[in-house]
């Protein structure tokens, strides 16, 4: 019998009693090799005793992926609306070796997170006009015919998140980072009547982000002495597990609010430094949920049910906060 091994095996190591596999390995306590899932999750999050070929895969494409915590928020919903579906980790370096697989697994949907968003979309067969006028997809459809439809939910995570705390209209925002998730906040902005202004270590990146909306590049060493309505992250930098950094210093942070787009953990680096100098903090939760809760509903049909989603990540992310505190 063979065994896939390693993170990139994962969803086939969970997949496996569906295809006929005699038997499936977890471990009871910690991992034992790169990539494992606890027998906890294989059960209980994953269900990986109760997949059929009926059951409908969707999944997270990126790399990484093992921070992401997509998996606990879609599979709460599938558990909720007694969906058969199963939504898994896809760690992918090339996509189109993925895409190959896509039938083999019969996968009908899936999240596409960094460094994937703008890649995809050379692809898709079709794509919604706003996530092809972003230039980044984050969600995609698998059709019955097998070919890829692709959307953006990432600029209804955005927009919903921040006209909750301030208003857009006039107001001048500075997005740190010009990829996938910059792009979708900068529309999203541009869209809400913000003028929008880019800074990112790729300078040429930044300037075509800025001339698509309308808006600005500003160079790393202008922030301290500029001052705008809003700053957002849009990198990776300060994700678990390198938590402890941040993508800006205090000194850069002349603004009444920050917004990290990162979701784990809960509170980065970045806004324990816009807290402790008074600024509003806005968790890249509050952006995770409603893209996702788009996501949900987009591939189901079904309304998505947002508040035990909600609740099961934050759940999970304060019991990783008190575990890190522990030790």
């Amino acid at each position: 019998m063979a065994v896939p091994m390693g993170e990139t095996g994962l969803p086939a190591r969970i997949l496996a009693l569906r295809h006929g596999s005699a038997l499936a390995y977890a471990p009871i306590g910690e991992a034992t090799a790169p990539g494992q899932v606890s027998l906890h999750d294989l059960k209980y999050l994953y269900r990986a005793h109760e997949l059929t070929d009926r059951t409908r895969v969707y999944g997270v494409v990126g790399n990484p992926v093992g921070h992401s915590l997509s998996s606990l928020m879609h599979n709460t919903a599938f558990v909720a609306r007694k969906v058969d579906a199963v939504y898994l980790p896809f760690l992918v370096k090339d996509l189109r070796d993925f895409l190959k697989a896509v039938p083999e697994f019969g996968v009908r949907g899936f999240s596409v997170t960094i460094p994937h968003k703008q890649n995809i979309l050379r692809y898709l067969e079709q794509c919604d006009p706003l996530a092809a006028k972003i230039g980044a997809v984050n969600t995609v459809v698998v059709r019955r015919d097998g070919s890829l439809y692709g959307c953006n939910t990432d600029f209804v995570g955005i927009s919903r998140a921040l006209e909750k705390k301030m208003k857009l209209a006039g107001s001048r925002v500075l997005i740190f980072g010009a990829g996938g998730v910059a792009r979708a906040a900068a529309f999203a902005l541009a869209k809400a009547g913000a003028h929008v202004a880019i800074c990112a270590r790729r300078g040429k990146a930044a300037k075509e982000l800025a001339k698509a909306v309308g808006g600005e590049a500003v160079p790393r060493r202008a922030i301290r002495s500029e001052r705008f309505s809003a700053i957002l992250n849009s990198t990776p930098i300060g994700m678990y597990p390198q938590e402890g950094i941040s993508p800006l210093t205090s000194r850069e942070l002349n603004c009444e609010l920050v917004m990290d787009l990162i979701n784990r953990p809960e509170k980065t680096q970045l806004l324990k430094t816009a807290a402790r100098k008074g600024i509003t903090a806005v968790p890249g939760i509050e952006m995770f949920i409603p893209q996702g809760v788009a996501q949900w509903e987009l591939w189901t049909g079904q309304k998505a049910p947002e508040t035990l989603m909600r609740r099961a990540v934050l759940r999970a992310l304060r019991a990783e906060e008190k575990s890190r505190q522990q030790h």
